[in-house]
């Protein structure tokens, strides 16, 4: 008798699984678009409601820069992300919110640039902005500018 419940229990449990779909495979409509699983799924840049920053960081000569750390801040959560420049001195950051304020700055031992801003009104899907490089400042410039 109790082998009898126990089987009829876990005939009744094995049913209920598959009509919540528990005890089934995911089905993926025929037209969906999903990405396949395991294959990366769609490149970030790609993102339709985002955007996208590029350019060159160059000296003052303009000529592009290798190896030039560019960072940029997101001014509302105040996350950084970096990228370190190409021998042709390009950055690229892709899938960046509309709504989201970036501050964008270059350095390379000692010598940085001036900070330059994407802005939420600018509405360009591919904002192109160019960084330059100042020369570090010699030992002596920096203290005159410690004494001051």
């Amino acid at each position: 008798m109790n082998i009898n419940r126990i089987i009829l229990a876990g005939i009744l449990w094995a049913s209920c699984l598959s009509q919540t779909g528990w005890a089934q495979a995911p089905q993926t409509p025929p037209n969906s678009t999903a990405p396949p699983l395991f294959k990366g799924g769609e490149r970030k840049d790609t993102d339709p409601n985002g955007r996208t920053v590029e350019g060159t960081v160059k000296n003052d000569d303009d000529e592009p820069i290798e190896g030039a750390i560019v960072k940029l801040k997101d001014m509302k959560s105040l996350n950084v992300r970096s990228f370190i420049t190409k021998a042709d001195g390009k950055y690229k950051f892709s899938s960046l919110r509309k709504d989201v304020d970036y501050e964008l700055k270059a350095d390379l031992r000692g010598s940085i640039g001036a900070p330059k801003m994407l802005s939420i009104f600018d509405s360009r899907k591919q904002a192109i902005i160019n960084l330059k490089l100042e020369p570090a400042p010699k030992d002596s410039e920096k203290k005159d500018a410690e004494k001051k």
